[in-house]
Formats: C-alpha cells, sequence, structure tokens
C-alpha cells in the first residue's frame, strides 16, 4: 500500500513539474528600439519592455524566455506559435486587433520628428519635399503615409541607421516613437546634442503586449501582472530607470 501511495504522491509531483514547466513563455522582441528594448554589451536584450515584462511575469506567476526577433520576422511568429508574446513597443491599433489579441495599454506614446540641431518645422507639412527615414513597419511610418504629405520616405530595418543617415546628411528627418527620440536626443553619446525633437504629434497610441488570436488567458495573466506591478510602485522606478524624470 505504501509502495502506491509513493508511486501517485510521485505521479502527482511530475505533473505539477510539468503545469509549472507550462507556465513559461517565449517572448519576442525586436531590440532595436532604444530605450525600450536594445541589446547590451553581452548582446543580451535589455530595456523599458524588457524589464517590465519580466515584472508582469513575476507578479502573475510565471516566467518569460525573451528573444531578440527580427521585427519584420516577429508577428507571424506569435500567429504560428513560435512565441508566445511580443513585447517590442507594439501599438494597439484598429488593424492589428484583427489579426492579435492585446494587453491593456501599458505605455502612452506619440510620433516625434527628429532633425539635425538648430533646426525646427512647425507641422508635418513642413516636411514636404524631403527625405524622411523611420524604421520599416512602425507608427511613424504609417503616421507620414496617412499624412498626405509629399516626402521621400525611406524605410529601415533599425530607427538607429535612419538616425545615423540624417546625421549623415542623406536624410532630411526621422519619425519615431517619442520615447526612442528621446533616447537619441539626451542619452546616446554620439547623437545627443547634435539632434532634436522638432514636433510631436497631438494624436496619443499606447503599447500593448501581443498575442495570438484567442489567447484570453495569456491576456488575463498580462493583465493582471500589469495591474500588480503599477500598484506596487514597480513600474514608476522603472520609467525613471530608462526615461529619467519628468
Amino acid at each position: 500500500m505504501l509502495r502506491y501511495l509513493l508511486s501517485a504522491v510521485l505521479s502527482l509531483t511530475l505533473l505539477s513539474d510539468q503545469a509549472l514547466a507550462a507556465e513559461k513563455y517565449v517572448v519576442a522582441s525586436d531590440c532595436t528600439w532604444p530605450p525600450m528594448e536594445l541589446l547590451n554589451d553581452e548582446k543580451q536584450p535589455v530595456g523599458f519592455d524588457i524589464d517590465f515584462i519580466r515584472a508582469v511575469a513575476k507578479a502573475a506567476g510565471f516566467e518569460v524566455d525573451v528573444r531578440n526577433i527580427a521585427w519584420d520576422g516577429i508577428f507571424g511568429g506569435v500567429a504560428t506559435g513560435q512565441y508566445d508574446i511580443v513585447a517590442s513597443a507594439t501599438t494597439i491599433t484598429e488593424e492589428r486587433k484583427k489579426q492579435f489579441d492585446f494587453s491593456d495599454p501599458y505605455y502612452e506614446v506619440a510620433q516625434a520628428v527628429v532633425l539635425p540641431a538648430g533646426k525646427s518645422i512647425s507641422g508635418l507639412q513642413d516636411l514636404k519635399g524631403l527625405k524622411v527615414g523611420g524604421q520599416i513597419g512602425t507608427t511613424g511610418i504609417f503616421v507620414m503615409r496617412k499624412s498626405g504629405v509629399d516626402v521621400d520616405l525611406k524605410e529601415y530595418d533599425d530607427v538607429g541607421l535612419s538616425i545615423q543617415d540624417m546625421m549623415n546628411g542623406r536624410l532630411d528627418a526621422v519619425i519615431c516613437d517619442d520615447p526612442v527620440a528621446l533616447y537619441y536626443v539626451n542619452k546616446k553619446k554620439d547623437t545627443a546634442g547634435k539632434i532634436t525633437i522638432a514636433l510631436v504629434t497631438q494624436e496619443k497610441e499606447y503599447y500593448g503586449f501581443t498575442v495570438k488570436k484567442g489567447r484570453k488567458d495569456l491576456v488575463e495573466k498580462l493583465n493582471m501582472g500589469i495591474k500588480k506591478v503599477r500598484a506596487s510602485g514597480e513600474e514608476a522606478q522603472l520609467l525613471e530607470k530608462w526615461m529619467g524624470k519628468k
């Protein structure tokens, strides 16, 4: 009888371990969007989104394996089940909501136009006829196209490359999310003081964690974690760490 009881306990333990193992999710992040996500000197993902999704996971009782995944394949990977979550400064849009489910919003963002230091514009219309760069598939590109302003729009795999091209005179302006613009204008050593945020759009957007359509269970866990991280004050600490005091 004792042998059967021990066997039952071992079986339950194995099942419990398997259940815990199933609580580890693969997170995809395109680490070319500082300070939200970037690679450190050891080529490991770091940034606000990385710290935040890890905090959310801990608060909600699951684990994450964060991987650096190129933007052009990140959504296809979630759709096919290669990755469970996208934590990559992803704007919640009506078009994306048709294909994916999102967590509650966790960061408010606007689009910023970056120019060489000393230059200015009063609106997007002032970019008419100029060469404007941005990262492929991002909201900045969508905003420029939607504006109807006739610009020579250049799309890059990495927003940093567009900033560099502007500094080298190959672009007139770059459009990107405002936290990214702030990073290059204020914090990145080789660009700080050499470029400026000339315009921030009035329309607000919101980042959300992206999951495969129908993963309501995962959305609920993410939302619970977001609420707990906010309530604990950890979110405010991470914002100050990566963006500085407002």
